[in-house]
């Protein structure tokens, strides 16, 4: 990093009100899920879980434990993607450390993922299975 970098001002945000944070969180939503290819996988993934659960008529709880995975896939998802935005803003060069942060970030994801599968199938395959 040069060193005019490490002496610049650091970035400090405007007191900002409510609707400031909530339209800025929005505009967080928006520019991660373009950034990312793999949310529109997720976000297709969810319809169709969100689709299924209609179809097949599933409890109040199972509709509750449904969303709350594709919420905690959703969120994954958007902190993998600050999360390499940030890596980029540091250093564009091959990086060991930010290589193995954005591998660690992307298991993550992946884990969540897997949870959010598992528990669907369990909750589906019932309901399947009883047909």
């Amino acid at each position: 990093m040069a060193e005019s970098e490490r002496s610049a001002k650091p970035f400090l945000r405007p007191r900002r009100s409510w609707a400031r944070r909530f339209a800025d969180a929005m505009r967080g939503i928006v520019v991660g899920v373009q950034g990312q290819p793999s949310c529109y996988v997720h976000l297709a993934a969810g319809l169709a879980v969100v689709a299924l659960a209609a179809a097949l008529k599933v409890s109040y709880l199972e509709w509750c434990v449904l969303v709350v995975c594709i919420v905690m896939v959703l969120g994954a998802e958007l902190l993998n993607g600050a999360i390499e935005q940030l890596a980029r803003a540091v250093d564009e060069c091959e990086n060991a450390r930010l290589r193995d942060s954005l591998d660690i970030a992307s298991g993550a994801v992946l884990t969540v993922a897997a949870g959010a599968a598992i528990t669907g199938g369990i909750i589906f395959l019932r309901h399947l299975w009883m047909m």
